[in-house]
């Protein structure tokens, strides 16, 4: 890719904060992984039901990092399931779920795992489907965007 391309993307940190207005999240931080090729996102009391004839998947989000509180209850249809490689390197059938992600003032349509990541830093891991030729990734920096619902501050 050209220097030139990549002048009109926005630059983004290793961290970030996201929202993810589909499921109700106002605010989150993120860890942008461009090793991961898929985004994962902490879910747990995961739930499949069928609405419709689509099948669905209810789970809760704790979206702040080391804290159970608060508990946001979450809906979405399930995209498919698919294979990934945990941290130890072995394959879980995950849910997927297609939803909005805002992060830096830019909405993405991405493909989100849900799995436990309590034992995670993060809550969320943005992989480099959902941020590739939408971004330029700055892996010694954080936080370029601005925190979501707060003024950005004055440099």
């Amino acid at each position: 890719m050209s220097r030139r391309a990549d002048e009109h993307k926005a630059i983004i940190g290793w961290r970030e904060w996201v929202q993810l207005p589909d499921l109700g999240v106002a605010e989150m931080k993120v860890k942008v992984d461009t090793g991961a090729d898929s985004s994962s996102l902490h879910a747990f009391n995961l739930e499949r039901f069928e609405r419709d004839g689509t099948e669905y998947v209810r789970f809760e989000v704790h979206p702040k990092q080391r804290s159970r509180k608060p508990s946001i209850q979450c809906e979405a249809p399930l995209a498919m399931e698919k294979k990934v490689k945990n941290p130890g390197g072995r394959s879980e059938l995950r849910p997927v779920i297609r939803t909005r992600v805002l992060v830096a003032g830019v909405e993405l349509n991405a493909l989100v795992n849900l799995t436990s990541r309590d034992e995670m830093g993060f809550r969320m891991l943005l992989g480099r489907r959902a941020v590739r030729s939408k971004f330029v990734i700055d892996p010694g920096r954080s936080y370029l965007g601005p925190r979501p619902g707060r003024e950005p501050e004055n440099v």
